[in-house]
């Protein structure tokens, strides 16, 4: 971005107004709401806060003054209050207690429950319900920082439109996701697959920052649909690019265990590659055994390899960013925005593992 310590600052800032309102609210109801906000202040933390950055740097190569738009930085803001609210719910529905190497507020609250005197079952629920809850008032949040944005009617309308599709769509990718993990493999279709791993996270990452960005710079509709078009493709890539870090990627990489796709027998399109090839067979009974440790985590990486199902994974990944580079070469874009989305494809590429 032009003005990338500025832009961060401001987006800081923005998270930082929306987390303060929440935890001193949280604090006058009940000490155990109080400490979720904290909880939730902990989750929201660090990170690269891509999204709201992508607002930002489609706004400004399009041509938008931040100085004349107080509207930027709480639109910004919402996507990454949006993001944290999935991830913790995603957590919660993948049982998980850790993030970054450290308790998420799942985790949190589990190890409050048994402080508490809870047993293993209470515990986890309280845990549970934590996350749930957490996600919820994140939600409200990234809802809020629009709704009470100085902006227009029209923008506004525009930008709620957005946040709907992005929840929206997300969950039906979240939802496929969870059904293809608990549902017998041989039977799943890999085009399902393949649009679910796109609803997961390419709408709410990818495609609606960079058309808030566009909306907030009051950029023509062509714009916005190129824009649009271009997020959807690289937002597909991308969540390729996770699942081969996934099942490939370092746990430094991959902010948790090596292999932790492969351990947890998720049904991605790397799976659904490797069951179309002739060494699906071996595959099968590699993968059967991967959730036993680190040594059946790498026979499984192996017999992947091996089948030509991460070859052509990357060849996938590949196909996916040329067609969104193309969707730039074809529009009418400015050419800060055009050289700023080329940069994104190549960032992305440069995640495989």
């Amino acid at each position: 971005m032009p003005h990338a310590p500025l832009a961060r600052a401001g987006i800081d800032a923005a998270i930082d107004a929306s987390l303060r309102r929440l935890r001193e609210r949280a604090a006058a109801v009940d000490p155990v709401v109080d400490a979720l906000a904290a909880a939730i202040e902990r989750a929201t933390s660090g990170g690269k806060r891509f999204r709201p950055a992508l607002v930002v740097a489609a706004f400004e190569t399009l041509g938008g003054t931040a100085d004349e738009t107080p509207a930027l930085f709480p639109v910004a803001a919402a996507f990454e209050l949006l993001h944290t609210a999935f991830v913790v719910h995603d957590d919660v529905i993948d049982h998980d207690t850790h993030r970054r190497g450290a308790l998420n507020i799942a985790g949190e609250f589990r190890a409050r429950g048994t402080i508490r005197g809870a047993d293993a079952a209470g515990a986890a629920l309280l845990g549970d319900a934590a996350g749930i809850l957490a996600g919820d008032l994140l939600l409200h949040e990234a809802m809020r920082a629009v709704a009470l944005a100085d902006l227009d009617a029209t923008a506004r309308a525009d930008l709620f439109e957005l946040m709907d599709e992005a929840v929206l769509v997300s969950t039906a990718g979240e939802l496929a996701d969870v059904e293809n993990s608990v549902t017998q493999g041989e039977l799943l279709d890999a085009d399902d697959i393949l649009l679910a791993t796109a609803n997961k996270t390419a709408v709410y990452s990818f495609s609606a920052p960079l058309e808030a960005g566009a909306v907030l710079a009051g950029a023509p509709t062509e714009s916005r649909r190129a824009l649009r078009r271009f997020g959807e493709k690289l937002g597909l890539g991308y969540q390729l690019v996770d699942d081969l870090i996934g099942a490939f990627g370092s746990a430094a990489v991959a902010g948790r265990r090596e292999g932790g796709d492969l351990h947890e027998a998720k049904q991605t399109p790397l799976i659904a590659l490797a069951r179309q090839s002739e060494n699906w067979p071996e595959v099968a009974d590699a993968l059967s055994e991967a959730h036993t440790g680190p040594v059946a985590i790498r026979a499984a990486q192996r017999a992947l390899a091996a089948s030509g199902a991460r070859a052509r994974m990357e060849s996938l990944v590949a196909e996916t960013l040329d067609s969104a580079r193309a969707t730039v070469d074809a529009s009418l874009l400015p050419d800060a925005t055009r050289a700023m989305l080329f940069e994104l494809a190549d960032a992305v590429q440069d995640r495989i593992p």
